[in-house]
C-alpha cells in the first residue's frame, strides 16, 4: 500500500512506492547476560506508485533504519510471480540470481537513519533482499534471565510503536504504509517464537513460520522469543506466558475474552484477524498493552489474581477495529487511533458492565486529562488533537493523555450531534467498513461523518461557534464538550463523600465505619483514591489510620490501586510505607506507573528524592530504554541518544 502524504518522522520515500509484502528471514541468538543479535534478511516486494513511472522513476529507494542496524548488503531478486495476492514465503534464490545494489546510509534524526538503495530506474516492479544484523536498538529488547518472571532463561521482544521498528528491520517506518508480511524465525532449542500473525507453524530445527494475511503498518509487526507456553481460554483465544505464570493467566482470562470480542463484533462489525491471543510479557514491559494484531502483548500487572483488571483488555481488543484496521496516517493524528478506541472500549464496557461503571471509569480518565493539562498548561501545543510533529522530533516525545481522553470527548461529541446511540453505532460500523486496511487523516474521518449524515452537514455542525471541528483539531485546550458522566454518580458520590471524611481534621470514625467498601470494584476504589490524592496531604495521622482500616487497598496486588496508594504515600510523606513504593517499582516497569511515581518522589522531600535515586539505580537495567530515558530526565540525569 502506498503512503498517504508526508511523514516528518520517516526518512523513507514511501510516496513513490507501493509496498506489497515484506518477508523476514531471521535467526535469533542470545548471548551472555541475555543480550543478543538478530541476523538474516528482509525481502521487500515493491511497485512504483502511479506517477513514479518507469524510465524517469526514482533511482534511489529510501528506507528507515537505525544506527544499531548493520546492513551488510542489498540485492535485486528475480521478478516475483505475477499471480495475485502476496508472495508466499519460500526458499531464497541462489546467489547467481541476485543482482547486488549499491547501499549507503545517511543521518536523519536522533531516532533513526536513512537507508539509500540505488535501484534500476526502468523497473516497475522490484523484489529486493536486504541482508542485515540488528539487536542493539530501542525496538529490540533483550532481557537477562533475572529480568523475567521465571528467572531461568533470557527473553527478547520487539516494540514497534511509534518509530522503533526501524531498529528491528529496514522498512517504511510510517503508519501511512500497510502491507502483508511473512517470516521465518529460527530460535535456539528450548525457546518458542511468537508473532503478530494470522498463522503460526513450528517446523523442524526449532524454526517458526508466520504469515499475516492482512495489510498492517510496520509498527504492528512484532516478535517475541522466550520460554513461553500457551493455554486455551476461548474458542479463538489463548494466553501465552512463561510456565510459572500460565496457570494464573488462564485462571484470570478463561472465558473472558470471547465475551468482549462478541460484544465488539456486535457493535463494530466482524473481527477480521482470526485469533485473539494474549502474551503476558516480563515485568519490565513498559506498556499496559500493545495491540499487535492477533497477539496483544500485555503487562503481567493485569494478573491481579481476582480478575479485577481483566476489563483492561477491552481497550486492546477495541484496537482490532480502531488503530489496527483503520489507522492514523501520521503520529500527529494519533487521536484517530486512541480517541476512537477509548470510545469503543467504553461502548463495550457499557454493554458488559453497565453505564454507571463505565461513566465511573471515564471519570478517572477525565481526571488524568485534567492532571496532564494542569501540569503542562492548557495551551500547550500538544493539547490539541492534530499535532504538528516537526522534522527531527521523535513522535514518542509527543505522547500524552490528550489523544486518548480529549479524543474520546470529540468522538462523544460526534455521537451527541447524531443524538441516537444506535445510529452512531451504525456509523462506526460503516466507518470501519469504509476505511478498513487503510491509513487515514482526520479530514477523511470527519468528511465521511458528514457524508454519512447529510442532514448534519446541511445544518453546518462542523462550524458551530465554539465547537468547530477545526477548533477541536487545531486549538489546544480543555475539550469544548464533555460527555455526561452523571450516570456514574451513584458510584462516584459515595467515594467522594468517603474521601471527604478522611480529609477532615478530626476523623469521624463512626461515619467512616458506616461505609462498606467490600463490594466496591476497581474503578470505584480508584476514584476514591484519586479523591484522597487530590485532598492530600491529609491532616497528620489520617493516612496511617486509612492504611490500617483498608488493607484491601494498602496491601492490594492490583496495580491500579498500588499506583494510587504509592502516590498517596509520597504526597503525605509517609516514610514508614516507602518500602511499598520501592517494591512496586521493583515489581514492574510499566511507563504509566513508573513515571508518575518518579515525578512524585522528585517533587517530594529529601528522603523521597533519595528513594528515587536508590530505586532507579537498582531497577534501571530492567526498564525499557525509553522509560529509562524518561526517568533520567525527571531526575536530571544525562540521557543517552536512542
Amino acid at each position: 500500500m502506498a503512503a498517504r502524504g508526508g511523514d516528518a518522522a520517516s526518512a523513507g520515500s514511501a510516496g513513490a512506492w507501493t509496498l506489497r509484502h515484506v518477508h523476514l528471514s531471521l535467526r535469533v541468538a542470545f548471548a551472555a547476560g541475555g543480550a543478543g543479535r538478530l541476523r538474516g534478511s528482509a525481502r521487500l516486494e515493491l511497485l512504483r506508485a502511479p506517477g513514479a513511472g518507469a524510465g524517469g522513476g526514482e533511482r534511489v529507494l529510501r528506507l528507515d533504519t537505525h544506527r544499531s542496524v548493520n546492513v551488510r548488503g542489498a540485492a535485486l531478486l528475480p521478478p516475483p510471480s505475477p499471480s495475485p495476492g502476496p508472495p508466499r514465503p519460500g526458499d531464497p534464490p541462489g546467489p547467481d540470481a541476485l543482482q547486488p545494489l549499491p547501499v549507503r546510509t545517511e543521518p536523519f534524526a536522533s531516532f533513526g537513519r536513512a537507508l539509500l538503495i540505488t535501484v534500476p530506474s526502468a523497473e516497475q516492479r522490484l523484489s529486493l533482499r536486504i541482508d542485515y544484523e540488528a539487536g542493539g536498538g530501542p525496538g529490540v529488547c533483550w532481557l537477562a534471565p533475572e529480568q523475567t518472571a521465571g528467572k531461568q532463561k533470557p527473553f527478547m521482544y520487539t516494540q514497534g510503536q511509534a518509530v522503533l521498528n526501524r531498529s528491528f528491520f529496514p522498512c517504511f517506518d510510517t503508519p501511512s504504509v500497510k502491507c502483508t508480511y511473512s517470516a521465518t524465525v529460527k530460535v535456539p532449542e528450548g525457546f518458542v517464537a511468537v508473532m503478530s500473525a494470522t498463522s503460526w507453524e513450528k517446523k523442524e530445527d526449532n524454526t517458526f513460520v508466520f504469515e499475516m494475511s492482512h495489510p498492517i503498518p510496520s509498527y504492528l509487526i512484532a516478535l517475541a522469543v522466550g520460554d513461553i507456553v500457551a493455554a486455551d481460554v476461548g474458542p479463538r483465544s489463548r494466553v501465552w506466558a512463561e510456565p510459572c505464570l500460565i496457570e494464573a493467566a488462564k485462571k484470570e482470562y478463561d472465558g473472558v475474552i470471547e465475551e468482549f470480542l462478541a460484544v465488539g463484533e456486535k457493535l463494530f462489525g466482524p473481527y477480521v484477524w482470526g485469533r485473539y491471543d494474549i502474551l503476558f510479557m516480563p515485568p519490565s514491559f513498559p506498556f499496559g498493552g500493545m495491540e499487535n494484531p492477533c497477539l496483544t502483548f500485555v503487562t503481567p500487572c493485569l494478573l491481579a489474581g481476582d480478575r479485577s483488571l481483566a476489563d483492561v483488555i477491552i481497550h486492546e481488543i477495541s484496537h482490532s477495529w480502531f488503530g489496527n484496521l483503520v489507522t492514523n496516517a501520521s503520529w500527529g493524528e494519533f487521536w484517530l487511533n486512541e480517541g476512537f478506541t477509548m470510545y469503543a472500549q467504553r461502548r463495550i464496557s457499557t454493554e458488559v458492565y453497565g453505564l454507571a461503571y463505565t461513566c465511573l471509569e471515564a471519570a478517572t480518565g477525565r481526571a488524568l486529562l485534567r492532571q496532564h493539562m494542569d501540569n503542562t498548561g492548557e495551551d500547550h501545543p500538544l493539547n490539541k488533537l492534530r499535532v504538528v510533529i516537526e522534522p527531527g522530533i521523535n513522535p514518542e516525545d509527543t505522547y500524552n493523555e490528550t489523544p486518548y481522553e480529549k479524543g474520546f470527548c470529540f468522538v462523544s461529541y460526534l455521537a451527541h450531534l447524531v443524538g441516537d446511540q444506535s445510529k452512531f453505532d451504525a456509523f462506526l460500523q460503516a466507518y470501519v467498513n469504509r476505511f478498513k486496511f487503510q491509513s487515514i487523516t482526520a479530514d477523511d474521518a470527519l468528511g465521511f461523518f458528514l457524508e454519512y449524515f447529510p442532514e448534519l452537514k446541511e445544518k453546518g455542525v462542523d462550524s458551530i461557534p465554539g465547537l468547530e471541528f477545526s477548533r477541536w483539531l487545531d486549538t489546544p485546550g480543555w475539550p469544548p464538550f464533555l460527555p455526561d458522566l452523571s450516570p456514574g454518580d451513584a458510584l462516584m458520590k459515595p467515594a467522594e463523600e468517603l474521601a471527604e471524611l478522611w480529609a477532615a481534621d478530626g476523623l469521624n470514625m463512626e461515619a467512616i465505619e458506616g461505609v462498606d467498601i467490600t463490594a466496591w470494584r476497581t474503578y470505584q476504589l480508584v476514584y476514591f483514591l484519586d479523591q484522597v490524592l487530590q485532598k492530600s496531604p491529609l491532616p497528620q495521622g489520617n493516612v496511617e489510620v486509612l492504611s490500617k482500616m483498608y488493607p484491601k487497598i494498602s496491601r492490594s496486588q492490583n496495580a491500579e490501586l498500588r499506583l494510587r496508594w504509592c502516590q498517596i504515600i509520597l504526597k503525605n510523606d509517609l516514610e514508614a510505607e516507602y518500602s511499598k513504593v520501592k517494591d512496586f517499582l521493583h515489581s514492574q516497569g510499566k511507563q504509566k506507573y513508573t513515571l508518575p511515581l518518579y515525578r512524585a518522589m522528585w517533587a517530594g522531600s529529601e528522603a523521597a528524592r533519595a528513594l528515587a535515586m536508590e530505586t532507579f539505580s537498582a531497577t534501571a537495567p530492567q526498564l525499557h530504554v525509553n522509560v529509562q530515558n524518561y526517568v533520567k530526565k525527571i531526575l536530571g540525569l544525562e540521557v543517552e541518544e536512542a
